[in-house]
């Protein structure tokens, strides 16, 4: 252990797993109750206090990172009649609470996370209006936990009349049409299972509004296997039930589809849509008043990676019987489709949101015939997201829409004119640096193109004098990094240096294809693509490895992890938040077996070998110059344990050879969150800490 830090025991623990010797010295820091642990643990807060001490810039580093995150949000509109629902956060607000307004104009908050609990650390994790919008159900968790519990309330009178229904973590609620009840999902209570599994085995449930959630009868997900997800969903008419039903985090997903109409809704009359194939499918079935009843909508992955959208009937929704309408884009991957069908309109149109090389796009289709008519005018090239219509037909369609300097700001589109105009502006307007952002084109280990954003102060600007640089990436379960609002990069770049995102394989610029290329024993890619970014932005002279920073989490945690742990000498300092490290065992905790879909699982031998090859845990080597490095944990997380943090942060501090106080080890803790969503004025504090960190080791300096 190198002087300086606080004292971890080195157990001498050995293991052969599927003919492989794997130590695990730090075992012993897994469990976050024992007395060693808490020790460690505090002696840790210490020296990360004490560090901090020493960067200078912390105060107006804050103090900006407050300002550029003061602009507030607001999300498109969920319409049910004429009137609105939507979330807001104002400015001086700590989370975004949900409000109503009504056909007269009359504005509720119905949901205000911090009237619920002033300390900030309740969270509104989800809400579903009934279809007239009367009721609303809604879930909130407490302390980061993420564990849902669910209520209903009256929309006019702002009053709770059902629930609360807890187990419904990551849950949607799906409403009958007469209002009476809704399907949901609900994981085994705990006394039902064994100990380490009662995050899992999830069931699809129908709820009677007023009545004991104890007695809501079994819909859908008995006998099937404990790691799976169900998502219910009701049509816009109420006549049809769709379940879906995917492994994991297994984009690929079962689908079923029952006819509600003349059926008891407790047992509903399910037939496959598709079963056991590797493809996402779901189906947008026409209300009976549409130009299109009868039919629905399917967006499908089968037979086309980057997505296509057929239409069937109703009646026979196999994929036998599919007619493609859209056919798949050879550069772009569908990511969303909305339905405008009103009277008004002299044909039914469809509006499809699809991301090309990492930024979006918006184009109008002959909802019958898939003939293309035209584009939604965007502000810019950025990012669209939440498409939303009036589930009774109309003209109009809501989306956001954000890029690298601009908040996310919500529009309307008139499918009458083809027009779009602004619908709701950003609540406030913090003064922000002017970024111009280029996309470029590099080539990996292996040969393949990937594509990266660099922001900085310039347009079109070209590497001059190389500057602090800090490098962003996810690589996995297929999401996307297009554009979007970054105080990050927007404290960074006005600071001098260059901000960059590098769409590594794994995600879904380019599709499944392209998700799946990061996966399982190919994972090995997605930290090639990272390297080579790096190299890249070092090659061309925009910084210098004694310049350049990197910062993931969650996923992105494991790729800085072993960005760290394989080319040590390539990067100055490491921010990983909330990460995976231990690839050995993370299976065992948080929602870990989960993810073996993507991942790959220990019991099998290759498999293994493939994660033990890359586990940052596991490739450190003493008398090695590591970066400074600096791990964000949340307490409340339970998701991703900090274990694997507290893990890799001793390993690190016994191994590296360089100066503690040049380039440090350092973990920070917080209680109270977890690993999604968090008040305001606790994302500033961690940023700040973040990117003080990040700039003190790499000589960029703010104010």
């Amino acid at each position: 252990m190198t002087a300086g830090y606080p004292q971890a025991h080195r157990d001498a623990l050995t293991e052969i797993i599927h003919g492989l010797t794997i130590s695990d010295p730090y075992r012993w820091l897994e469990d976050a109750a024992s007395a060693r642990t808490e020790a460690w643990s505090r002696a840790q807060d210490a020296l990360f206090i004490r560090a901090r001490t020493a960067w200078s810039d912390y105060g107006p580093l804050r103090t900006r990172i407050a300002e550029l995150s003061a602009t507030g949000a607001v999300d498109p509109p969920v319409w049910r009649g004429e009137r609105a629902f939507f979330t807001r956060r104002l400015p001086d607000q700590e989370h975004a609470v949900l409000v109503t307004v009504d056909a007269a104009g009359t504005e509720r908050v119905l949901v205000d996370p911090v009237r619920l609990n002033p300390d900030g650390t309740t969270t509104l994790d989800g809400w579903y209006p009934s279809p007239s919008g009367l009721l609303v159900a809604y879930q909130v968790s407490e302390g980061g936990t993420e564990e849902s519990v669910t209520r209903v309330l009256n929309s006019v009178t702002g009053e709770d009349v059902d629930g609360p229904i807890d187990r419904t973590r990551y849950t949607d609620v799906s409403w009958l049409a007469d209002e009476s009840g809704y399907y949901y999902t609900r994981r085994l209570a705990p006394e039902l299972v064994p100990p380490h599994e009662t995050q899992y085995h999830r069931r699809v449930y129908l709820h009677r509004v007023g009545t004991d959630p104890a007695d809501d009868p079994l819909i859908f997900g008995e006998g099937l296997k404990l790691t799976r997800y169900h998502h219910a969903s009701v049509s816009a008419d109420g006549r049809w039930l769709q379940v879906s039903s995917s492994e994991g985090t297994e984009p690929n997903n079962d689908l079923y589809l029952a006819d509600l109409s003349g059926a008891d809704p407790a047992a509903p009359p399910f037939k496959p849509v598709q079963t056991g194939v590797a493809a996402t499918t779901y189906l947008y079935p026409a209300r009976g008043d549409s130009p299109l009843a009868g039919r629905a909508l399917v967006f499908t992955t089968l037979n086309a990676p980057r997505g296509r959208i057929c239409v069937t009937s109703t009646d026979d929704p196999a994929p036998e019987a599919w007619r493609e309408l859209i056919p798949e884009d050879a550069e772009a991957v569908i990511e969303d489709l909305a339905l405008v069908d009103g009277p008004e309109l002299q044909r039914p149109l469809l509006l499809v949101v699809r991301i090309r090389h990492a930024t979006c796009e918006i184009t109008v289709h002959d909802a019958v015939s898939g003939e293309q008519h035209g584009t939604v005018p965007l502000p810019s090239v950025g990012t669209v997201a939440a498409l939303t219509t009036r589930r009774t037909g109309g003209h109009e369609a809501w989306f956001s829409y954000t890029d690298f300097g601009t908040p996310p700001r919500v529009y309307r589109y008139d499918a009458r004119t083809g027009a779009t105009t602004l619908w709701a502006d950003t609540p406030g307007k913090p003064t922000s640096p002017k970024v111009h952002t280029q996309q470029v084109e590099y080539a990996s280990k292996d040969g393949t193109v990937v594509r990266m954003f660099i922001v900085s102060g310039e347009p079109n600007e070209v590497p001059g004098q190389p500057r602090p640089a800090l490098l962003y990436g996810y690589g996995g379960f297929n999401v996307s990094l297009p554009p979007e609002y970054t105080v990050s990069a927007l404290t960074w770049v006005e600071a001098g240096g260059v901000y960059a995102v590098a769409n590594l394989r794994g995600g879904g610029e380019e599709g499944e294809q392209w998700h799946r290329a990061g996966t399982f024993a190919d994972k090995q890619n997605v930290f090639d693509d990272f390297h080579a970014a790096a190299q890249y932005l070092i090659d061309r002279g925009w910084t210098t490895p004694d310049q350049l920073a990197i910062h993931g989490g969650s996923n992105g945690g494991l790729l800085v992890g072993a960005a760290l742990t394989q080319h040590p000498e390539r990067y100055r300092a490491v921010a990983c938040s909330a990460p995976l490290l231990d690839m050995v065992r993370y299976e065992l905790f948080g929602l870990g077996e989960t993810w073996n879909v993507e991942y790959g699982s220990a019991d099998d031998p290759q498999q293994l070998a493939a994660l033990f090859a890359y586990s940052p845990v596991h490739n450190v080597h003493e008398h090695t110059q590591y970066p400074a490095v600096l791990f964000t944990v949340f307490e409340g997380d339970t998701r991703v344990d900090p274990l694997h943090a507290r893990k890799l942060c001793a390993a690190l501090q016994w191994a590296t050879s360089g100066d503690p106080a040049d380039r440090p080890v350092l973990l920070r803790r917080e209680t109270g969150v977890g690993h999604g969503a968090r008040a305001v004025s606790r994302r500033v504090d961690l940023l700040a800490d973040t990117l003080a960190f990040l700039a003190h080791h790499t000589g960029l300096r703010f104010g």
